[in-house]
């Protein structure tokens, strides 16, 4: 393919990358081998050093897995891309790529459960700590800085709540302290938001989500310059947190619609979102596309849209919010996001029920709150289906 720099993201997500064989191919080949045959001894052994570039052991190099970093990072106007097995394998790269033993992190108070997790109980055992700052005051994030920080990480929008940080504001403070920045873009994708172009140093991605799109497989991503990603690839190469060759070629396909998807699930979510706002039994409802969202204009400079995921409390707690739950008889019941099938979760008892009842309230996350990841149903159906357990309540 012709140089990416002059190509629009539809056009980039599905020809970015592409690299054919001998055979012709006109869609990506899928390699599944474990290794790599060598013309002589002497091939083997540049390879191997890295003196000639070319394909060695599929923990570290598949030519399927190369057309999808390299898709991802046309995308997201990286120099490079690192894939990985998960989403938390990416953040868990990235960190022991570029962080050691007494070095210090600050993060959101508002990230995914499963990343505080990781920050908390694993990441502390090798000595590296962590402090976490509102999600949204930068002046929270400075006063936070010690002489060993090296590492602001953070998503946005935040993770349900769809709270939005201030990412080119956030990079001027760390910047100013030799500190890299480091963002998850997985409600976003690059369709919506471009961390690196509001200065953040790497971006990070669960693929499981928007970019395979349909819930099939499990994928993560590390974009970034040369200098930084390559310090997470030595990570890969020899942890090895593999991305599937299979695992990839389906992602590549995802890559292909994620335009089209996201933006449709985006319309859909804000039909949803001024809906529920409307609705007698909802408390509250947090969507960036809404003007009652606290951080609504700083979404509109930051994003393209509001996103495709809508939180809202109901009129209650658990019990409340679980009749609605119980009651949904078309939306999903799972904690997956990002599907075209709408799925509907209580972040409380699922995917934040591990992290302490103080970190969920200082997050926001109380018992009534419920978080929508809209899909491609038809909008008059999602409200119907939501409609059977909020009139119980």
């Amino acid at each position: 393919m012709a140089a990416t720099a002059n190509y629009r993201p539809e056009t980039l997500a599905v020809r970015a990358g592409q690299e054919r064989s001998q055979f012709g191919e006109h869609s990506e080949a899928l390699y599944l081998t474990s290794s790599f045959v060598f013309e002589s001894a002497a091939q083997a052994a540049k390879r191997f050093s890295g003196e000639e570039e070319g394909n060695v052991y599929a923990r570290f190099s598949n030519p399927t897995v190369s057309m999808f970093e390299e898709r991802l990072a046309a995308l997201e106007g990286a120099e490079d891309c690192v894939a990985t097995a998960s989403g938390m394998s990416a953040i868990m790269a990235t960190v022991l790529a570029h962080l050691k033993q007494g070095d210090h992190i600050v993060a959101s108070n508002s990230l995914f459960g499963a990343t505080v997790q990781l920050f908390n109980n694993i990441l502390s055992r090798t000595g590296i700590t962590t402090t976490f700052v509102s999600h949204t005051d930068p002046a929270a994030w400075e006063a936070a800085i010690r002489p060993e920080t090296r590492l602001f990480f953070l998503e946005t929008p935040s993770n349900p709540l769809t709270e939005i940080a201030d990412i080119s504001k956030l990079v001027a403070i760390a910047h100013a302290k030799g500190i890299l920045v480091a963002v998850d873009n997985c409600f976003c994708t690059p369709i919506l938001q471009k961390p690196l172009e509001l200065g953040a140093d790497l971006v990070i991605h669960s693929a499981t989500k928007y970019i395979d799109g349909q819930g099939r497989v499990l994928g993560g991503a590390v974009c970034g310059p040369k200098k930084l990603t390559e310090e997470v690839f030595k990570y890969l190469r020899t942890a090895g947190p593999t991305l599937s060759a299979f695992n990839a070629w389906v992602l590549l396909k995802g890559l292909e619609t994620l335009k089209l998807r996201v933006e449709a699930q985006a319309a859909n979510a804000a039909r949803l979102a001024n809906w529920l706002e409307a609705h007698p039994r909802v408390a509250r409802v947090f969507y960036p596309g809404l003007p009652s969202h606290p951080q609504h204009e700083l979404a509109k400079a930051q994003q393209k849209n509001g996103g495709g995921i809508v939180s809202f409390e109901v009129k209650g707690g658990r019990e409340q919010a679980w009749t609605v739950v119980d009651h949904c008889q078309l939306l999903s019941i799972t904690a997956n996001l990002g599907d075209v099938k709408t799925t509907i979760t209580h972040p409380a008892s699922t995917t934040h029920g591990r992290i302490s009842p103080e970190a969920r309230a200082a997050a926001g996350i109380n018992e009534g709150l419920l978080r929508i990841a809209v899909g491609l149903e038809a909008v008059e159906d999602l409200q119907a289906d939501l409609e059977r357990g909020l009139s119980l309540i």
